[in-house]
């Protein structure tokens, strides 16, 4: 072998350390964090059992009484029952709503991006997408609570009631406007920009040889886009969409100051108070740390050990579509 070729050989070996430490380091994280909440939710996995998931009550307990509450050799401050049924349909509620409102018109975002929008006014435009993405949660929130949530509660409410009141879940009062369709709305508007900055992304990749063909051959703009373009990247656009439902999963700040912050009790119309799994941790953490026995503490990491569950069990199932279409390439 040359000196020059041992050099090559040598920057390849190189190279190849980097890039396989840095996955294992990735790798290591995450192992690490799943490790660090199943050992701090233990405690809280053995004292709630499989009540955890079905019950509504969110307690932690009376720390000015008398005694101790023990359950399965684990104890807790008298009174004390935690169940996250109300976290967790909060979450999913919150979350679909989210994805019903923010996909078609992410989609046709990227579609007026890449096939409508100028060549000279794309690099603004991307950009304006992009800079939506890198918005602090906690400024979505206040613009939440000082135009969305009193909206809501003063003109869509009201007007939704008044018309549509019939149906089950859109009758009742709106409130202040602090809720689930808040909620729901406001999480669409954050996770928008990322869902539609990977299907641009996605539709670009897309031959321009191919739109020009279908047009040439008669077909229509949409003919050609719906026919076309997004069948040909419409795996790559349910990977975007999971990647956006996982964020929506986790988002803490924003959800918690339009949410209500409801406890014990689940919503009864799309207006009404909810709660988040991560948003409760956060609303919960002061009362916990006060928890002498510690219990409620470790029922916040039992439920950050859910959350971390689903949003991995999102991944998994946004991989597996992907394998089952062909793998991770762009499939026609």
């Amino acid at each position: 072998m040359t000196k020059s070729g041992r050099r090559r050989r040598r920057r390849d070996l190189a190279l190849a350390g980097i890039t396989g430490t840095a996955a294992a380091i990735t790798a290591a994280a995450v192992f690490l964090i799943a490790a660090f909440l199943v050992v701090s939710a233990l405690p809280a996995i053995r004292f709630n059992g499989a009540d955890f998931f079905r019950s509504l009550t969110w307690n932690s307990g009376n720390q000015y009484g008398s005694g101790t509450l023990v359950r399965h050799g684990v104890t807790g401050l008298p009174g004390a029952s935690f169940g996250i049924l109300v976290f967790v349909f909060g979450t999913l509620a919150s979350s679909i709503l989210a994805m019903l409102i923010a996909t078609p018109v992410a989609i046709l975002v990227a579609i007026a991006l890449v096939y409508r929008v100028p060549r000279r006014a794309q690099l603004v435009t991307n950009a304006l997408v992009e800079l939506m993405a890198g918005v602090p949660s906690v400024v979505y929130g206040l613009w939440g609570v000082i135009v969305l949530v009193p909206f809501i509660g003063n003109v869509i409410g009201p007007f939704v009631t008044e018309r549509l009141g019939f149906i089950p879940v859109l009758g009742g009062s709106a409130g202040s406007g602090n809720g689930l369709f808040a909620s729901g709305l406001l999480l669409a508007i954050m996770i928008l920009p990322i869902m539609a900055a990977t299907m641009r992304d996605l539709l670009d990749t897309v031959e321009r040889d191919t739109i020009e063909a279908s047009i040439a051959l008669g077909a229509t703009f949409w003919q050609t886009v719906t026919s076309v373009a997004i069948p040909a990247v419409r795996v790559g656009f349910i990977g975007a969409a999971l990647l956006a439902l996982g964020r929506a999963f986790g988002e803490t700040m924003a959800v918690l100051m339009v949410s209500g912050s409801a406890l014990n009790q689940l919503p009864q119309n799309l207006f009404a108070p909810i709660n988040t799994m991560a948003a409760s941790i956060v609303s919960q953490l002061d009362s916990a740390l006060t928890d002498a026995s510690g219990l409620s503490v470790a029922s916040l990491a039992e439920i950050a050990l859910v959350l971390f569950a689903m949003t991995l069990a999102v991944n998994v199932v946004a991989r597996l579509i992907v394998r089952a279409n062909g793998g991770s390439r762009i499939t026609q």
